[in-house]
């Protein structure tokens, strides 16, 4: 039936990690993304978020900027 209607195949699992990654990549805090997700600790929330390149790469450049002033 997924097939035919043309959806991928996932578990729905996976929607709470994707949730939780594009809440984070959002700027929403990671305590707001602890009550979405209606987890107890926010260390199951950071196991669920998954850090993106692009905020890999601002998180550098930011350190960059605070360390020798580049932007």
């Amino acid at each position: 039936m997924l097939k035919q209607a043309g959806v991928r195949d996932v578990r729905v699992h996976d929607a709470r990690h994707t949730a939780a990654t594009l809440l984070i990549e959002q700027g929403v805090n990671i305590r707001v993304v602890q009550e979405v997700l209606g987890h107890m600790r926010v260390a199951t929330t950071e196991r669920y978020a998954h850090v993106s390149t692009p905020l890999m790469r601002d998180a550098g450049k930011r350190l960059a900027s605070a360390l020798w002033g580049e932007s």
